[in-house]
């Protein structure tokens, strides 16, 4: 019986380990065109990127990407960072991405995973789910959901990451 919950746990710690680096795995950009985010990530000439899955529908995914808008700015001159914001709206609801991100007027660069593949190589199961990975994509950081305030402890962990 030791043996087995021994095993047990061994397979589900490793099923639910954060991967180590990016998938090379292709998305689309708003305009349908396809890229590779580990290309995107590597060559956007930053130092730290945040990759951020959201949808039109999570509530939380909105709030957290409209509290970061009001940092972004900052964020960009002080820790050498790019947000990517990556929508896991499916296709019955990606024509909404457009128009939110309008009113919204982010500054972020928008891609579309609406086959969640991206999603779930770095096992993703509900959004937001944002990811900090360096130059090379090597993710640094994973922190699952989202609660007034997670932007100022994320901005911590970009100066602290920015300084290595």
């Amino acid at each position: 019986m030791k043996s087995f919950l021994f095993l047990l746990f061994i397979a589900f710690g490793t099923s639910v380990m954060a991967q180590e680096a990016l998938p090379d795995i292709q998305v689309q950009r708003l305009d349908g065109s396809k890229v590779s985010i580990l290309d995107v990530v590597k060559n956007n000439g930053k130092k730290l990127t945040v990759i951020s899955f959201w949808a039109t529908w999570c509530k939380p995914c909105r709030n957290e990407l409209e509290n970061i808008a009001y940092l972004y700015s900052d964020w960009v001159k002080s820790y050498d960072m790019e947000l990517i914001a990556v929508s896991i709206d499916d296709s019955k609801t990606q024509a909404q991405i457009q128009p939110y991100i309008n009113a919204q007027r982010f500054e972020y660069r928008i891609l579309v995973d609406g086959n969640k593949e991206f999603f779930q190589a770095v096992n993703g199961i509900t959004p937001p789910l944002t990811l900090v990975v360096n130059s090379e994509g090597k993710i640094l950081k994973v922190e699952h959901g989202y609660i007034e305030g997670n932007e100022y402890e994320l901005e911590e962990m970009l100066s602290e990451l920015s300084k290595e």
